[in-house]
């Protein structure tokens, strides 16, 4: 795969078609694989990384998942390649950042990503837009059943599907999904309702997963453990969590448009105007008003505006994605001038709607 094409290609997830894609960017499911008779990533030599890659390359070729993915020897890439993929959340920033023999295969539409000799031996990773928890969770059961029947996996009887972490343990199963909750912040319940949440076992992390920061009121949400609890359980639990905070949301959005429409028509505008006219602008300022926009726009305050457009540029004026449209490596400086720069490339024309 040329990861030059990911620059002109918008993945399935950002494209904003799935259910309930105004509050909910993204569904995801991670399964955690093993081979049998290979010790753990963590313990294994360079040469014991290089067969496993190896071996999970060609039979993953042979499965009828495996003619549809393109691989990427992630060893050999670049920084600035390796730092792409992470921003277009198709491989994790551990897996960027590690050492020896590594790849990923990837389907065209950027559904299907599997990561070889990352934490474990096998991560397999499939993503829907919007709130489409079950459709995920029906894709990654078949593509992990293809795999399962030519890769032997590392399974005991009682314990599951043996991982490297101990709470990956069992089902080895990490359900997750991206929710854009900007009201919610803005009215500061934000909190209260993450504290509800680790209260029933669920994980709250910033857009790029675990150990990540929260940029422009973008949650991922997810369960914690995963042993004594079959997989539907847990597609379960995260899915019936999801809809409560989509209510909360939207009644939040509503309550601003009603008591504070001025207020927040001004947000709204400062930051379309900032994004439209700035000279230079960094990534995190950059993801905090686009945040912003992404409401108006669907509170109707702004028009000529798409929610796949602003989905896809929240990834694209990341660093690397930005370098790769400009064709040559930027230091800080120069990335916020060209950063803002294809903003107001992109923003020009577009108006804000009238009060």
């Amino acid at each position: 795969m040329n990861i030059e094409s990911l620059t002109h290609v918008t993945g399935e997830w950002l494209k904003g078609t799935g259910p309930e894609s105004d509050i909910v960017m993204s569904s995801r499911v991670r399964l955690a694989r093993n081979l049998a008779h290979y010790p753990f990533v963590s313990r294994a030599s360079e040469q014991d990384r290089v067969e496993i890659d190896r071996f999970l390359r060609e039979r993953i070729a042979t499965a009828p998942v495996g003619k549809g993915l393109e691989y990427i020897d992630v060893g050999h890439l670049e920084e600035i390649d390796r730092q792409l993929l992470v921003e277009r959340q198709l491989i994790s920033r551990e897996h960027a950042e590690a050492q020896g023999a590594r790849g990923v295969a990837i389907d065209g539409r950027e559904q299907v990503s599997l990561m070889i000799n990352e934490e474990d031996h096998l991560r397999i990773q499939c993503m829907h837009s919007g709130l489409d928890l079950r459709g995920v969770w029906d894709q990654i059961r078949l593509v992990d059943d293809e795999i399962g029947r030519v890769v032997p996996y590392a399974f005991h009887e009682r314990w599951g599907y043996l991982t490297a972490c101990p709470t990956n343990v069992g089902t080895g199963i990490r359900v997750s999904v991206m929710l854009h909750l900007p009201a919610l912040v803005i009215t500061r319940q934000i909190d209260k309702v993450f504290r509800s949440l680790h209260k029933i076992s669920l994980a709250v992390r910033g857009l790029y997963g675990e150990g990540s920061q929260a940029m422009g009121d973008f949650y991922q949400i997810s369960n914690q453990t995963t042993l004594g609890r079959t997989e539907e359980e847990l597609v379960e639990q995260v899915g019936d969590v999801v809809p409560v905070l989509i209510d909360y949301e939207r009644r939040a959005r509503e309550f601003l448009v009603r008591e504070t429409q001025q207020n927040v028509h001004d947000q709204v505008s400062r930051a379309f105007g900032i994004l439209r006219t700035a000279q230079t602008i960094t990534a995190e300022e950059t993801m905090q008003l686009l945040s912003r926009v992404r409401m108006g726009v669907l509170l109707g305050l702004i028009g000529d505006v798409n929610i796949a457009d602003i989905n896809s540029l929240l990834v694209r004026t990341q660093p690397a994605h930005l370098q790769k449209i400009r064709g040559v490596e930027l230091d800080t400086k120069d990335r916020n001038i060209e950063r803002a720069r294809y903003l107001r490339q992109h923003f020009e024309g577009a108006e804000p709607a009238p009060n």
